[in-house]
């Protein structure tokens, strides 16, 4: 099942089943995603049952299919990418056995086709492609078997980085604000059973293609992170309940050949050029730059559908 909002002139839009072919919908029983988690044993059932798309779907008219949501915590379970971070960085972290996390905007996700403004280019402008979870309710103490019964929708993410403030805000020990803008989400949330093989131990196992200004960037594999969606979720609820809507990120997608399969960040590249060659040569986005993001399989069926974006001015 494949879930969408159309953008009706209201804060939360007006949810919708989209058809197989990703062509038609269905209005859905329920008002708005929100609405539909909130009561997701009830209103699921409904959703499955719609086999009838009446209506012609114009994506452009599409919001992100969370266009705000209670909590966004975004996770950080590629080693490949961190480890390669904590080397560029001269950064010695203590021994952890658990996911690392941060809080982050929720009350924005951008749509798959909207601009994104920033106030100056000087901010190291950045894209992060990444791949999430929607849960329901999830009470405080949830372990990871029962997690993994808690989430309802897998979604595609661009999760948007301006890493001149990252650091300097890192150093003071609390969290960052200013380097984390709003994210911008895949026009598509899909329930796991979507993805049929592809979904397995609690992680998106398809390619992330990640194109700047139309050239290939990346095309890192979902499947090798350290813990699984379920995990991060236990996680998160060690020591609060989740409410319905809770959207968990698994943090930029890499793999450890990420010389050969490139990165789903500018960051990741820079740090590559960095460890290989002294220096970083690459720039992170200007004014005008476009990036796009699709997760495909090996079939070449694209689940949550396009990210298309470019960079503005403010």
């Amino acid at each position: 099942m494949r879930l969408a909002t159309l953008r009706d002139g209201t804060p939360d839009g007006r949810l919708i089943v989209v058809s197989p072919d990703g062509e038609s919908y269905a209005e859905a029983p329920a008002q708005t995603l929100q609405a539909a988690l909130d009561d997701w044993d009830k209103v699921a059932p409904q959703l499955g049952a719609l086999t009838q798309f009446p209506n012609r779907l114009d994506r452009s008219r599409l919001a992100a299919p969370m266009p705000r949501a209670w909590q966004w915590l975004d996770g950080s379970a590629y080693t490949a990418h961190g480890d390669l971070m904590d080397k560029v960085f001269g950064v010695t972290k203590p021994k952890i056995d658990f996911p690392l996390m941060y809080q982050g905007a929720s009350d924005r996700f951008y749509g798959a086709s909207d601009d994104v403004p920033f106030p100056s280019e000087d901010l190291g402008i950045d894209f992060e492609g990444e791949f999430g979870v929607i849960v329901d309710h999830v009470p405080m103490g949830t372990d990871a078997g029962a997690a993994m019964e808690r989430i309802r929708l897998v979604v595609q993410i661009n999760d948007w980085s301006l890493r001149s403030l990252a650091g300097p805000e890192m150093a003071t020990g609390f969290g960052w604000v200013w380097a984390k803008p709003h994210c911008s989400m895949a026009p598509f949330a899909v329930t796991p059973d979507e993805l049929g093989g592809a979904w397995r131990n609690g992680r998106v196992c398809l390619d992330l293609l990640v194109d700047w200004n139309g050239e290939r960037f990346g095309a890192a594999n979902g499947e090798p992170m350290a813990y699984g969606f379920h995990e991060l979720v236990a996680r998160a609820a060690r020591t609060r309940h989740l409410v319905a809507g809770t959207i968990i990120g698994s943090g930029t997608v890499s793999n450890a050949d990420f010389r050969e399969v490139g990165s789903s960040c500018i960051a990741e590249r820079r740090g590559i050029e960095i460890v290989d060659e002294g220096a970083p040569r690459t720039e992170f986005m200007r004014f005008g730059d476009t990036v796009r993001m699709e997760a495909v399989a090996a079939s070449g069926e694209s689940p949550f559908g396009v990210i298309e974006q470019r960079v503005v001015q403010a």
